[in-house]
Formats: structure tokens, sequence, C-alpha cells
């Protein structure tokens, strides 16, 4: 996977903050693309991960590929969302404080999708794994429930999520994952047609 590096010309630069022109929104997009034709499809920005939709599998995550990133410096290996979650919880432990990951982009970009890969790291990299498996399990459940609510077609998406959510997942001090939930849910509101109240005494 990592065996041999790509020249930068064919590649681009995996981290926009050593791009030279990095004032240049041409160059910012040629960047990604030509990272997006070679199927590198994360890209960083400092400590933050940009990643664009390939709309077709790619093989970068598997168990193995999980196994590279635990526990390695953030910029060690190339970018990807495992190295993201792991600097995450690596950070919530050394802080001793809570962390999170916001999840934005527009319909179809891959959200959703990117939450679940989250999910199923640390279903594999925290300790507790049977639990964690639990919690994943669950809040992934969810999502059907949650769309049955809130989902439209858009010009790139038959079945985009038109709702928000916030998944806390809750770890011990040993960095056991303990449990989780969903805090709130937020419905686009120009979606809803009619609202029914039903009062009770």
């Amino acid at each position: 996977f990592f065996a041999k590096p790509l020249p930068e010309d064919r590649v681009g630069i995996q981290d926009f903050v050593l791009l030279d022109a990095h004032n240049s929104e041409t160059a910012f997009l040629d960047n990604l693309k030509k990272r997006f034709t070679e199927d590198l499809i994360y890209t960083y920005i400092g400590t933050l991960l940009i990643s664009v939709n390939p709309y077709k599998e790619l093989d970068i995550y598997t168990k193995k590929q999980m196994d590279l990133y635990m526990g390695v410096n953030f910029f060690e290996l190339p970018p990807h969302i495992y190295a993201l979650a792991d600097n995450v919880y690596h950070t919530m432990l050394s802080e001793t404080n809570n962390n999170f990951i916001l999840i934005s982009g527009e319909s179809g970009a891959g959200k959703t999708e990117a939450s679940k890969k989250i999910l199923q790291y640390y279903a594999v990299s925290c300790p507790s794994s049977t639990l964690m498996d639990t919690v994943r399990d669950r809040m992934l459940m969810s999502n059907p429930v949650l769309e049955a609510f809130g989902n439209a077609k858009t010009m790139k998406n038959d079945n985009s999520s038109r709702f928000g959510k916030y998944m806390d997942i809750q770890f011990d001090c040993q960095g056991d994952a303990v449990g989780g939930h969903i805090l709130s849910y937020l419905l686009e509101k120009s979606r809803v047609v009619s609202l029914l109240y039903i009062h009770t005494i």
C-alpha cells in the first residue's frame, strides 16, 4: 500500500499547507484533481482532512489499513480518515478531555460513509471491542429510521439525508468504549410539508 511514494507532479501534495501557491484556488483544485485521479481521495490541510467521494469502492478500509494507523503519528502516513480517528482518540486520552469530529459537506459528499468508517475503526482499535461493536451497530442501525423522515433525491444522490445528528461515543478513563447515543436530531425544516400536533389532557 505505501511501498513506493509516487512523484508529486503525478499525485499532488498530500498536505495543502505545503502547497507553494497556497492562496490560489486553481492550484488547490488542481492538486485535488491529481490526487483523485490516482484514487487518493484524502488530503490534509494541517490537521483538517478533505475527502472527495470516489463514487466507487476502494480497497483502503481493510483491517490491515486500520492496523497501520493505530497509534501512529498523524503525519507519519498518507492522509486517511483512520489517521484522523486515531488522532482524536489519542488526543482525548492524553488530554483527558472530550473531543469531537465534525463531518460536513454537500449532498452526496460521503458524510454518512465517513461516519461509518470512523465507527468501524473505533470498533476495531478500542480495547472494549465487543461493546464497541454493539455501540457502532446500534448507531448505524438508527440511520434507516432517521432517513425515513428526512431523505430526498438530489442531483448527486438518490437518497440524500436531509438531517443532521450528533453521535456521542462514551469512553472511560482507560479508553474503553462504554456506551453511546444520539444526542440531538436536526431535520431540515424546509422539507417538512406539514406538522400534526396532538394535545392530550
